[in-house]
């Protein structure tokens, strides 16, 4: 039986999605999953910022309705930043961990394509016997 790429390719591509799997979902460390979690939410936290400001003057008569209206637009800025690295994050507060759900779906898929696979070339093999 002749070993093709595709074969080839199935093989390493279950090895390596095996191998994230397993770092992912903390399966053989439990810190690997901490790890990846975290990593996810920082890769979700960055992004570019942009901030302005009036400089103080004391010359200037609406420094302190500037200044004020600047604390209420940072904290605005915060909050808003703050709902999207939450909704970026895909819930690692203790909530469902698709990253290893997603990676399992593509493990079980290629696992049954390589079965698949394996059992076409045997059929195969069998009737170029007979014949």
């Amino acid at each position: 039986m002749k070993v093709s790429r595709y074969h080839k390719f199935l093989r390493t591509s279950l090895i390596i999605v095996l191998g994230i799997l397993l770092f992912d979902g903390g399966f053989v460390f439990p810190v690997t999953k901490q790890l990846s979690r975290v990593t996810t939410t920082y890769l979700a936290s960055v992004g570019a910022e942009m901030y302005a400001s009036v400089p103080k003057n004391e010359f200037n008569t609406l420094t302190a309705q500037i200044s004020e209206q600047q604390k209420l637009l940072d904290a605005r800025e915060k909050a808003l930043q703050e709902r999207e690295i939450a909704s970026r994050s895909f819930g690692t507060d203790g909530q469902t961990n698709y990253s290893t759900f997603i990676l399992s779906v593509i493990l079980f898929v290629l696992m049954v394509l390589i079965v698949i696979n394996y059992i076409l070339d045997w059929v195969r093999v069998r009737k170029n016997v007979y014949v």
